[in-house]
C-alpha cells in the first residue's frame, strides 16, 4: 500500500483508507462479523488510516474499530473520528466547549484510547466557520492531550477555504469524485500551499460509480440512498454526490467504456482521485472483506492516461456540472 504525507501532522497515511460509515449504519444491514472482517481485510492489505464518526451507528463504528484493533495488537493505524452531528438541533450554538468536550470524551471511550489521533468537526453549520471561539476550544483539547490534531469535514468548497484560514486546522475532509470535480479548481492548490491534509470521502458517489447499480436496484429503508435522495435527513450532496440517480446511471455507462480491462469501475474511480497529488487519502466504505480488499488494490493501478482524464473532465462538464458544480 502506498503512503502519502498527511499534511503537517508528521504522519504518512495509506492513499486508500477505510471509510467506516457503512459498518456503522445508514447503508442497510451490515452484520458485526462482516463489519469486522472488512476492517481486518483493509488492515491486512496495508491500510493504516481509518475514518469514522461518533454518529455512525451511534458509536457502533467506533466500537468495532476498537475491538478489531484490540484483536490485532501491534502497531495501530491512524484513526480519525468526527464530532458535532450528535447535536439536536444541529445548530451553531451547540458547537461550544461543554458539548464538544462531551463528544470527545465519548469517542475516547468508544475507541478505547486516551488520546484521539484526529477529531474533525462534522459538517458544521456555516456560522461555525466564522466563530474563532470554536477553534479555540479545539486548541485547548490539543493542549489538554485529549486530541493530537483537528480538522473539519465540509460540505462546500467555500467552507473548506474558510476553515483552512485557522492556523491549527490540520486537515479537511471533502467530497471529490468523478461526479464532484470542483475541489480541483482552487481548493487543492490552497491546501497544498498551507500543507493541509486532504481526506476524500464519497469517492464512489454512494456506490453508483461501482457500475453495479441499475434502475431496479432496491435499497433498504434504513439506507440513506433510499431516504435522503433529496436531502430529507442531511445534505443531499452526501447521497449519490447530489446527482439525480437516473442521470448518474446514464453517465456511468459513458464512463464504463474508459475503464481498462485490469480494473473494476470502482478501482478506476478511486485511481482517478489519486491522480490529484494534494489528496492524502481516499476513504471508500466497505460492507465486507471482499469490497475492502478490492478497494485497497486500487492504489496500485498505473496512472490513468491523459485521454481518459480529458474524457472524464468533458463528461463532467457536459452532463454533471449543471446539477452540482455551483452547489458544493
Amino acid at each position: 500500500m502506498k503512503q502519502r504525507p498527511f499534511g503537517r501532522t508528521g504522519h504518512s497515511i495509506s492513499d486508500i483508507g477505510f471509510g467506516a460509515w457503512a459498518i456503522g449504519g445508514a447503508w442497510g444491514d451490515v452484520s458485526s462479523d462482516d463489519a469486522k472482517a472488512a476492517l481486518h481485510a483493509a488492515l491486512d492489505a496495508g491500510t493504516n488510516f481509518i475514518d469514522t464518526a461518533d454518529v455512525y451507528g451511534d458509536g457502533r463504528s467506533e466500537r468495532f474499530i476498537a475491538e478489531v484493533l484490540r484483536e490485532r495488537g501491534g502497531d495501530k493505524p491512524y484513526v480519525a473520528t468526527k464530532a458535532g452531528r450528535r447535536l439536536s438541533p444541529h445548530a451553531a450554538d451547540g458547537y461550544n466547549e461543554e458539548n464538544l468536550l462531551a463528544f470527545v470524551e465519548r469517542s475516547l471511550v468508544n475507541l478505547d484510547t486516551d488520546c484521539l489521533d484526529l477529531v474533525q468537526l462534522h459538517c458544521p453549520p456555516p456560522e461555525v466557520y466564522y466563530r474563532p471561539e470554536v477553534f479555540d476550544v479545539m486548541d485547548r483539547m490539543v493542549t489538554a492531550g485529549k486530541i493530537r490534531h483537528y480538522g473539519v469535514s465540509v460540505e462546500k468548497v467555500e467552507e473548506a477555504l474558510k476553515a483552512i484560514e485557522y492556523p491549527n486546522v490540520a486537515s479537511i475532509q471533502i467530497i471529490y469524485n468523478i461526479f464532484r470535480q470542483r475541489p480541483n479548481q482552487l481548493f487543492f492548490a490552497e491546501a497544498k500551499k498551507r500543507d493541509i491534509g486532504v481526506i476524500v470521502r464519497v469517492p464512489l458517489a454512494s456506490g453508483v460509480l461501482t457500475g453495479k447499480m441499475s434502475a431496479a436496484t432496491a435499497f433498504a429503508a434504513d439506507d440513506h440512498r433510499a431516504f435522503n435522495r433529496h436531502g430529507e435527513a442531511f445534505d443531499m450532496g452526501e447521497t449519490f454526490s447530489g446527482v439525480p440517480y437516473e442521470l448518474a446511471l446514464e453517465v456511468v455507462e459513458e464512463i464504463r467504456r474508459l475503464v481498462p480491462g485490469n480494473a473494476t469501475m470502482a478501482q478506476f474511480a478511486l485511481r482517478w482521485i489519486l491522480m490529484e497529488d494534494s489528496v492524502s487519502s481516499v476513504i471508500p466504505g466497505a460492507r465486507n472483506a471482499q469490497q475492502a480488499a478490492a478497494n485497497s488494490a486500487a492504489g496500485s493501478l498505473p496512472a490513468l492516461p491523459v485521454d481518459a482524464m480529458d474524457a472524464l473532465r468533458a463528461i463532467y462538464q457536459q452532463r454533471i456540472a449543471p446539477f452540482v458544480h455551483q452547489r458544493w
